[in-house]
């Protein structure tokens, strides 16, 4: 008796083999189709929208003001000059934070009464500044320590833009790595500690580790924030994209320069999202595999 005959039981001739190559084919297929299907409605979407921009009363207008390729290839040189300083100031701040983020961490999550000096400044660093905007922030340094006229403070923007950066960012990624570090089981640490490693080298070797790995994707989400937030350091005077387009814009009373600033941040920013998607399908998978 056939699959079909038999009410929808397997067929006992196919076999194990031949059921699952049916199984994995008739996966491709649908696989196949949902993505013909998902296409096909997204052109239709993002074009309906189109047609609905271009033929609106100001288009014409908003082409030229927004749109304009000559303006777009006259400020484009300016602005790139400007994004590979925005580009310096996130790879820089990035480096900082990773280290100092992860120190701020481990302080936090050390027990015993000995350290809870070194606990309190942590908590009182990490609410200070993910309590203030991240422009304060920025005016207050960048205006601030330079106005101190002190011998051996650095007045450069750039840099108090930076130390801006990496205070606001290493508050909300010190907060990221303490969840990974006590989502790690102590039976961890009790396993490192019952093979003759002493805390610090159970906290090293055996739980930061995993816990890194387990951030990552967080991690990731909080950098891409940091590379759009690097703009903001032009608030003090540093001629980054953002500026750049200003002062174009400023001078052509026409704003296609900060569409063109705008696409070479997603040119960054989505290839990194899409690199964080693909990272946290990957563990989402390794975890259910985990669970079989």
């Amino acid at each position: 008796m056939t699959g079909a005959a038999g009410g929808g039981f397997p067929d006992p001739d196919l076999g194990v083999a031949g059921r699952r190559s049916r199984i994995l084919s008739s996966g491709r297929s649908g696989g196949k189709r949902g993505a013909v299907i998902a296409t096909v409605s997204t052109a239709l979407v993002f074009g309906a929208l189109a047609l609905l921009v271009v033929n609106s009363p100001g288009w014409a207008a908003v082409k030229e003001s927004f749109f304009n390729w000559e303006d777009f290839r006259a400020s484009l040189p300016e602005i790139l000059t400007g994004f590979w300083l925005n580009v310096q100031m996130f790879v820089v701040a990035e480096a900082i934070i990773l280290v100092f983020a992860l120190l701020l961490a481990v302080i936090r999550s050390l027990r015993g009464p000995v350290f809870f000096p070194l606990r309190a400044i942590v908590i009182g660093f990490t609410d200070l500044f993910r309590g203030i905007p991240l422009i304060l922030v920025i005016y207050l340094l960048g205006f601030g320590m330079p106005a101190l006229d002190l011998e051996g403070v650095p007045t450069s923007p750039v840099f108090w833009g930076v130390v801006s950066l990496v205070l606001v960012y290493s508050a909300y990624v010190a907060e990221v790595y303490r969840a990974g570090i006590e989502s790690i089981h102590p039976s961890q640490s009790a396993a490192a500690r019952s093979l003759g490693l002493s805390r610090w080298q159970s906290l090293r070797f055996v739980v930061i580790p995993q816990a890194v790995r387990r951030v990552v994707p967080p991690l990731l989400n909080d950098f891409v924030g940091l590379q759009k937030d690097t703009a903001l350091v032009s608030i003090i005077g540093p001629i980054e994209a953002v500026r750049a387009a200003g002062i174009f814009a400023a001078e052509t009373f026409n704003y296609t320069s900060y569409v063109a600033a705008a696409l070479l941040f997603v040119a960054i920013t989505i290839p990194l999202a899409r690199f964080t998607d693909r990272l946290v399908e990957r563990d989402r998978r390794r975890r259910m595999a985990g669970t079989d």
